[in-house]
């Protein structure tokens, strides 16, 4: 079996977009009338006319049996309006990947993002928190370390501002993906430096502190290959020594792992090469930033089956990274493809 433990719901129905963009206009325009849940008309078919011809004909392309799937990182947009705004988005957006879990139950299993705002609380995401795990069967959250959009105003992961969210992560069991959304700081573009510039913040910020310590079993998924980190692993050694902390591997690799979303085959070997392949997860987070054809190789840049596959792996290796390893990371996951049989 092939995991995919980082897919985005994409290819939503246009209808998504036009209610986020109502929202938004009634943010600023006092003659404009915000939208309701119930203003939402998204059909069964509506949905399946984004999944089909998009997901999940590359799902069966490319030989992927499930995906971890959860809203469009690009579209949670924190940084907008307050918190009310995210909760009221973020609602709408986790049901929608729900109803796609349900309609194709042997493939997608929902993952959701959190109602997250520029200075508010995070302890305020624990009910949506808990609403996804408890009546969607969520096997996994998307955690924004920047709900400002690329001015970084909140604080490092390793604050006492997370705990309650880490907390209620630990009681559910459940991971979550480090992942940032759309940047407005005309400095970061979104996918080429906000995403990876955060993936790299994001490992620096837990070498510079001790959550695991408070948390032993909290598990974080740093997506894109983990960003710089893997091309600069010396760097992050040496420092982890100066700061007077264990050895990475002690440190934060109990609890930290990688996601394959890189998208050549040398950056691939490097990946594979410097982590450890118990803390590498395949993913291809299609269809999603890269979406053309590498001209080099004939293939799309994000069917990173293909590199994992040619990278010098062993048999057992390779399962590990395409199946066992997310099955240990997303223990719900593993309890739901059991109950189906796999």
């Amino acid at each position: 079996m092939i995991i995919d433990c980082h897919g985005h719901f994409t290819t939503a129905p246009p209808a998504l977009g036009q209610w986020r963009e109502a929202q938004i206009a009634a943010l600023t325009d006092p003659s404009a009338t915000a939208p309701t849940h119930a203003d939402l008309h998204i059909g069964d078919d509506d949905l399946r006319g984004g999944i089909e011809p998009n997901q999940l004909r590359l799902m069966d392309e490319r030989g992927i049996d499930v995906t971890v799937f959860s809203p469009r990182a690009s579209f949670m947009a924190h940084h907008v309006g307050d918190f009310e705004t995210s909760a009221r988005w973020a609602a709408l957006c986790n049901e929608l990947c729900f109803r796609v879990s349900r309609l194709y139950p042997e493939r997608f299993v929902t993952a959701a993002m959190l109602p997250q705002s520029p200075g508010v609380d995070p302890a305020t995401c624990i009910p949506e928190l808990r609403r996804c795990v408890e009546e969607y069967g969520a096997v996994a959250v998307n955690l924004n370390p920047d709900p400002s959009g690329g001015h970084w105003t909140a604080p490092p992961l390793t604050d006492r501002s997370w705990y309650p969210l880490y907390e209620k992560l630990v009681e559910y069991d459940v991971p979550a993906m480090v992942h940032v959304s759309t940047s407005v700081n005309p400095a970061f573009h979104t996918t080429g430096a906000h995403y990876l510039n955060a993936d790299t913040t994001a490992f620096m910020q837990l070498v510079q502190g001790d959550l695991f310590r408070d948390f032993p079993t909290l598990r974080l998924i740093i997506p894109h290959g983990g960003g710089a980190v893997p091309f600069h692993w010396g760097r992050f050694r040496g420092l982890a020594m100066m700061l007077d902390k264990p050895p990475l591997e002690e440190h934060v690799l109990g609890n930290v792992f990688f996601d394959t979303c890189v998208y050549h085959q040398p950056g691939a070997d490097l990946l594979f090469d410097v982590v450890p392949v118990r803390n590498i997860l395949f993913a291809s987070e299609m269809i999603g930033a890269v979406r053309t054809v590498d001209p080099r190789t004939g293939h799309h840049f994000d069917d990173t089956r293909r590199y994992a596959e040619a990278a010098r792996l062993s048999p057992d290796d390779l399962a590990a990274v395409q199946e066992h390893n997310a099955r240990a990371v997303y223990p719900r996951l593993d309890a739901l493809l059991k109950r189906q049989g796999r």
